[in-house]
């Protein structure tokens, strides 16, 4: 895809208030321009045939139009094939009026160039961004009895790292003074939070909880072996895959080690069942959680249990998920007889 010359919607577009919006200010149609129509037909009919190329938990659809926010152009490309030009059909958000252009298709690197340029990459950066460490996370009080604490994402490394050991002093200062400042309310900013490492979310949730609590009760995989190896997209020879995916089997072997009706189960040793408790210093006040469709993985979790407390006001829209089912720890890709290009 990434050689193809022509056949890709030019412009970035965005979801708001049930609109697809041109999401880039361009010579020929402006920016906020609500999309009717592309080719002649109706965008509520095209986005949702778009929506399985993005995969999010359950029956989630506002993950999904992340995604297409993202990658709307590659999408319609798989779906409808290389497209010369488009003929788009738009509602003008200045005059209110109906207008059409014809514009021409763009090769992909033009696409990302132009996504790069979205108007709202001022707002959306840290969703897209790889951080730095000091953008992560930050707290600051609003007044005397408000605070603020923004976590951007939970990938500060595991217990044996630097960074999460400089986290984990992070929040015990934040909510030592929290606590001698007596605030009454805390507003808990995830929105960009797309996941992370164990186990920072535990950690942080352990400062915003009265109760013990446990990562799962249960967790399965469908196999303990890696299954279709001559199809695994990776370089290594297929005679000697079997020694190169040797430790991906001895790891869910270990983890999984409970053989039940056909799936593999964590056993009573599991880490993620251990009982854990609040930290001295959680917080009892009024938290307010701000979620959005960006939230994923370990952020789903940790906005699952925190809008779970009674303490809890949860504003924003549904997370995209991964707190039923994901494969993010371990990622293989494979490349079947009938993908290649």
């Amino acid at each position: 895809m990434k050689n193809e010359i022509y056949g890709y919607f030019p412009y970035p577009i965005k979801w708001i208030d049930d609109k697809w919006l041109i999401n880039i200010d361009s010579e020929q149609i402006p920016l906020g321009a609500e999309i009717i129509e592309l080719n002649d037909t109706k965008i509520e009919k095209i986005i949702p045939e778009l929506y399985k190329y993005y995969s999010t938990d359950g029956n989630n659809l506002t993950g999904k139009r992340i995604g297409l926010m993202t990658s709307f152009s590659k999408y319609y490309r798989l779906h409808f094939g290389l497209t010369q030009n488009f003929k788009i059909n738009y509602v003008n958000p200045i005059s209110k009026q109906l207008e059409t252009k014809n514009v021409e298709g763009v090769d992909y690197k033009t696409y990302i160039e132009n996504f790069r340029k979205m108007h709202s990459m001022s707002v959306d950066q840290y969703y897209y961004a790889d951080l730095k460490e000091n953008q992560k996370y930050k707290y600051k009080q609003l007044d005397s009895i408000t605070g603020i604490l923004t976590i951007q994402t939970f990938d500060m490394g595991n217990e044996t790292t630097k960074e999460h050991l400089k986290y984990n002093q992070f929040l015990d200062s934040i909510f030592a003074d929290i606590k001698t400042e007596g605030l009454k309310n805390l507003i808990v900013d995830v929105r960009n939070n797309g996941g992370g490492t164990d186990p920072n979310d535990l950690i942080t949730y352990s400062y915003l909880t009265n109760r013990k609590f446990q990562e799962n009760i249960q967790a399965w995989i469908s196999f303990n072996k890696i299954p279709m190896l001559k199809y695994i997209d990776h370089k290594v020879p297929s005679f000697i895959r079997p020694l190169f995916i040797g430790k991906f089997n001895k790891e869910f072997q270990q983890i999984f080690p409970q053989e039940k009706n056909g799936k593999f189960y964590q056993d009573e040793n599991s880490d993620d069942h251990k009982i854990r408790t609040p930290n001295q210093n959680a917080f009892t006040g009024n938290v307010y959680l701000l979620t959005s469709p960006r939230i994923a993985s370990a952020g789903s979790l940790f906005a699952a249990m925190l809008a779970g407390n009674e303490n809890t006001t949860t504003i924003g829209e549904e997370t995209m998920g991964g707190y039923y089912g994901h494969n993010g720890h371990t990622s293989l890709e494979y490349k079947l007889p009938k993908s290649k290009n």
